[in-house]
């Protein structure tokens, strides 16, 4: 099938350039002898997963049980959730994954220890648990070393648990003098560090300036977004997911609406101006957004398209939009070679 035979709104991935952006990182990060444990929440797909597997990932990131649950029954054996789960249910869930696959988790509380050790005596298993630690974005995690190192101590000491290391997002400065003063306060105690886990797109290319990390989790890095265009850690011609909508009205000369909407697009901004970067018109902008339509300005363009015309749209957030869509098409070129399904997209806990 022919990419212009799609109907729209519809999400379309360069697999050539996807493949590529797998690979450049893989080699990046293998050069500087840190894993890669790529976060699944961008694509949600276990065919991509895969693909970064191969590409030399030593695991992969959920962000949520139910996402493992859907990863674990393709067949990832080795999953990080980097989550303080909380709730009896979910602790089921999250030791009846444990008895079938390699699982590791995070927690910043001793509630949230607490909880994971209760659950793991009773399914009768050890589950490795991270402290997670807040090294400036806070959001999650232990404030201080010494809290991380209590938070060690607890973990190491109560049953069924075992101490994995430390894990952040995304990588700050702080990062490396928080492991060092961490391990120093654990010394006495016998417990080791080997695993410190850092995240984020935004910040991969400076992963070697931590010679303390030894992970990263990279998520956006398949797709590319305009978040990340922002950034610079990757760029217009990197960016691998598109969305493909159609021009449906122009009801003045320099106002376009799209088949596109909040539905599509999603509302994310993030400081960004406009919902989303169109390739064919980058002088428009995407002003607003109703559920089904995209509001679009295009006075500054020289040009202006008609109706029925087709745009690609770079969007501002890729991990949003996936969960707005049941399927991604795959493209080589302008021909359609697969359709895959967001498998892990209807997982809500």
């Amino acid at each position: 099938m022919d990419i212009t035979e799609l109907e729209t709104p519809v999400p379309v991935v360069d697999i050539d350039c996807m493949e590529a952006n797998i690979a450049r990182l893989q080699a990046y990060l293998d050069e500087h002898k840190i894993a890669n444990r790529p976060h699944i929440k961008t694509h949600k797909i276990p065919a991509i997963a895969r693909m970064q597997m191969d590409a030399g990932a030593i695991g992969i990131t959920c962000q949520k049980v139910s996402e493992a649950e859907v990863m674990a029954d393709a067949g990832f054996d080795d999953i990080f959730i980097p989550y303080n789960i909380i709730g009896e249910s979910k602790l089921k869930r999250l030791m009846s994954l444990a008895a079938r696959v390699h699982i590791s988790v995070t927690a910043d509380s001793g509630f949230t220890v607490q909880g994971l050790s209760k659950a793991a005596q009773q399914a009768d298993l050890t589950l490795k648990v991270l402290v997670e630690c807040d090294m400036g974005a806070q959001r999650c995690g232990v404030q201080s070393p010494h809290e991380a190192a209590e938070l060690a101590r607890l973990i190491a000491h109560l049953p069924n648990l075992s101490f994995g290391g430390l894990m952040t997002y995304p990588n700050t400065e702080r990062l490396d003098d928080f492991v060092r003063e961490t391990r120093s306060l654990l010394k006495d105690d016998g417990l080791q560090i080997e695993r410190v886990s850092g995240g984020g797109t935004p910040c991969m290319w400076e992963a070697h300036t931590h010679p303390e990390l030894t992970e990263h989790r990279p998520g956006i890095y398949v797709y590319g977004d305009r978040l990340t265009m922002r950034s610079g850690a990757v760029t217009l011609d990197t960016c691998a997911l598109k969305i493909v909508a159609t021009i449906v009205s122009r009801p003045t000369s320099d106002r376009g609406i799209l088949d596109a909407g909040s539905k599509t697009l999603s509302s994310d901004l993030h400081g960004l101006e406009g919902y989303g970067y169109i390739c064919e018109y980058p002088e428009a902008k995407i002003y607003h957004l109703s559920e089904e339509h995209g509001h679009i300005d295009f006075s500054a363009c020289a040009r202006k398209p008609e109706i029925g015309e087709r745009v690609s749209i770079i969007p501002n957030h890729c991990c949003t939009v996936t969960s707005l869509f049941d399927e991604v098409v795959g493209v080589r070129g302008d021909q359609v070679e697969v359709t895959w399904q967001v498998t892990a997209r209807s997982t809500v806990t």
